[in-house]
């Protein structure tokens, strides 16, 4: 590091483990696993269970769990290769679901105008581009 070595000590009771592996593909790999927690938890909201009933509370926390699948899948699969492919859950929300625009509806089809000073508007487009490819044919025509 720029401030010199930042030595890492794990005790473990696994043999045949190098130190660097380890390391990488267990230790780190814990450490992801409660920063998907976290995410889950502040980002979606998901530690929001007060509703009186153990099934009402169940169902929350399902349906926030739905959620952050919904999420690593369009972060992985529809935003790969763009500014937001490795972000977090709270960004992709404020960037791409927090855009102010004016709706148009008319019988065929719904028109979203976005300002001009958007942001993001480049990104949106190959979104939408990248979502509407992937819907299968017949469904679109049955509309």
């Amino acid at each position: 590091m720029a401030l010199g070595e930042n030595r890492r000590f794990v005790v473990t009771s696994l043999v045949g483990l190098d130190a660097g592996t380890l390391y990488e593909e267990i230790y780190c790999a814990r450490g992801q696993s409660e920063n998907f927690i976290k995410h889950l938890k502040t980002d979606l909201a998901a530690d929001r269970t007060s509703c009186t009933s153990f099934m009402a509370n169940c169902m929350r926390l399902l349906l926030h769990a739905a959620a952050y699948i919904l999420h690593q899948q369009l972060r992985t699969q529809a935003l790969s290769h763009t500014a937001l492919s490795q972000a977090q859950p709270s960004t992709v929300i404020a960037k791409l679901f927090k855009v102010a625009v004016q709706v148009r509806q008319s019988r065929q089809r719904v028109i979203l105008h976005l300002p001009s000073a958007c942001a993001v508007k480049h990104l949106l487009h190959t979104l939408t581009e990248r979502l509407f490819i992937s819907i299968p044919t017949n469904v679109i025509n049955s509309s």
